[in-house]
């Protein structure tokens, strides 16, 4: 039989249950099971195979049903893949913020859905499936109010065999390969649970069923040689400070100076121990986001201490501090603090978060939740890529959020960056997986661009990241500490980094034309059904 036949010739088995409610309940139980099995693939959980059955199970829910019935399963997935995932957004503020954002979020997800059940009667349906799901990881990583991508499937992936196809095709492929192989597992068992009904097994939809199992997980170790990470440019060394923060939660900020003390006391230390020659001199210092939440352009007393703490170590250091000019937005900034010369160069955050550093609809918003006037002034985003040369090592610049996004990391990359730093500030989130979640999507950043990267955080978990992904240092949260690593230094360009945002758009080409033959195959059947329904009364007219 050819390998175009489709789902119709061969519908899905009903799902077993006790009466008619447990029949009802199975495909809803299945559909968040499959959520919760995504949570649970995703860090500090080295569980990234989960996600292969998770998305098998997905698809067993959604395959051949309606679309209105794709919609909601597919929306119940969602709110268990987000609601454990986010939980951290409403660490500090209630559960309004985390239960609203899992909500909208979870939206996408079902869209994602309703199209994978459309799509699921086509030859070659995994395929069509695995497409329209990076679709809508695509539409939300982009609106509203600029995306919102955590939570990708390829960013559960820092410990997985698929790892290595993020330098391929950068994330859209890494989780499309994740997915297809789910999609294929599930077809794969159907077709034998066919063969034991019918006693047929029709060798091509068979054959192609496995391929989407084999073949992402042959492309991941095939693409393993673009993984490297020797030194093409030398090396250098590195500090990161994590200076630690008085106490958890939104209310860290009041303690403004406590916080610079700390990593300014704690690169001190570090000064202290490289004269004594406990630890080797690093050529640069990095500071993580909020390390100074006093501006030291308008504070003289601030910039006396960041200046005595540079002078100190006597590199260049990378200090974030929040900038706050007479008028105007605020700004998220990372400031190159030369030990001779003081401040010499800046970085706005580019992409700063909605609902953290500035309120949305913040009237509207209010009426939910009073939490969103502890943001009194809004933060504004820069408009230029952060590159700044510390002592002959070009270090791209990613703040934080901008992590997720994948236009925000590579921009560095193809400005020159030999070595990627992502400074950030955990402290609001507590001793949640935010921080775990994060380091994960820099490890994946790290492949993706064959980059070592550099994750100084403020309360944890700080770590140096080799370009192949590995962590070879990080610090425990909420410990004053200071690590200090040689790190490879390139400059090549993986595919990934080239292709850009091509990979991404012919996949979402790929599901738009699945979507496409469902769409013209529906105007196809009804235009036939109202050409039958004229000719018979015509003909059955007396």
């Amino acid at each position: 039989m050819s390998a175009t036949m489709t789902s119709v010739d061969a519908p899905s088995p009903a799902p077993a249950g006790r009466g008619p409610w447990g029949r009802r309940l199975v495909r809803p139980g299945g559909a968040a099971l499959a959520g919760v099995l995504l949570f649970l693939s995703f860090p500090p959980r080295p569980l990234w195979w989960l996600a292969v059955p998770a998305f098998a199970l997905l698809a067993w829910t959604l395959h051949g049903v309606r679309l209105r019935a794709g919609l909601g399963l597919g929306y119940l997935a969602g709110l268990g893949f987000l609601l454990p995932l986010l939980i951290w957004t409403g660490e500090d503020v209630g559960p309004v913020p985390w239960l609203a954002l899992a909500a909208a979020e979870a939206l996408f997800i079902a869209c994602a859905c309703m199209g994978i059940a459309a799509v699921s009667r086509l030859p070659l349906w995994p395929l069509w499936g695995a497409a329209v799901w990076i679709l809508g990881e695509a539409a939300r990583a982009r609106v509203p109010f600029g995306g919102f991508p955590w939570g990708k499937i390829a960013f559960g992936q820092a410990d997985g065999v698929f790892l290595p196809l993020a330098a391929l095709g950068g994330t859209p492929v890494l989780g499309f390969a994740v997915v297809l192989c789910g999609f294929g597992l599930y077809e794969s068992a159907r077709r034998v649970v066919l063969h034991r009904r019918t006693g047929t097994l029709p060798r091509g939809p068979m054959a192609v069923a496995l391929l989407a199992v084999f073949v992402p997980v042959t492309a991941a170790f095939a693409v393993l040689p673009l993984v490297d990470d020797s030194a093409e440019d030398g090396t250098a060394t590195v500090a990161a400070i994590q200076g630690n923060v008085p106490r958890l939660g939104l209310d860290f900020n009041s303690q403004r100076r406590a916080v610079l003390d700390n990593h300014a006391r704690r690169t001190e230390e570090l000064a202290a121990e490289v004269k004594a020659g406990k630890v080797p001199r690093p050529d640069f210092v990095l500071w993580p986001e909020n390390s100074s939440d006093i501006d030291p352009y308008a504070n003289a007393d601030a910039r006396l201490v960041i200046d005595r703490a540079v002078k100190a170590i006597g590199v260049p250091t990378v200090v974030g501090a929040v900038i706050t000019p007479d008028k105007g937005k605020l700004r998220n900034t990372l400031i190159e603090w030369d030990p001779a010369r003081g401040p010499v160069d800046t970085y706005d955050k580019r992409h700063v978060q909605p609902f953290g550093e500035y309120i949305p609809m913040r009237s509207f918003v209010r009426l939910f939740s009073s939490d969103v006037d502890r943001v009194r002034r809004d933060f504004g985003p820069g408009d230029e890529v952060g590159v700044f040369d510390l002592a002959g090592t070009e270090v791209g610049l990613v703040t934080c959020y901008e992590a997720a996004f994948d236009d925000m990391v590579r921009d560095t990359v193809t400005n020159g960056a030999q070595l990627i730093s992502v400074p950030s500030n955990n402290a609001t989130f507590g001793r949640s997986e935010m921080t775990y979640q994060q380091l994960a999507m820099s490890r994946v950043r790290a492949v993706e661009h064959g980059r070592s990267v550099v994750v100084p955080v403020t309360s944890g978990v700080s770590a140096v990241i080799m370009p192949d992904g590995d962590v070879v240092q990080k610090t425990k949260m909420f410990t004053p500490d200071a690590l200090v690593a040689e790190v490879p230094l390139r400059s090549s360009l993986t595919p990934a980094t080239r292709f850009g945002a091509w990979p991404e758009a012919v996949l979402v080409l790929v599901a738009a034309g699945g979507l496409g033959w469902v769409a013209a195959g529906a105007v196809r059947a009804r235009r036939g059904r109202q050409g039958q329904d004229g000719t018979a009364g015509v003909t059955g007219a007396p």
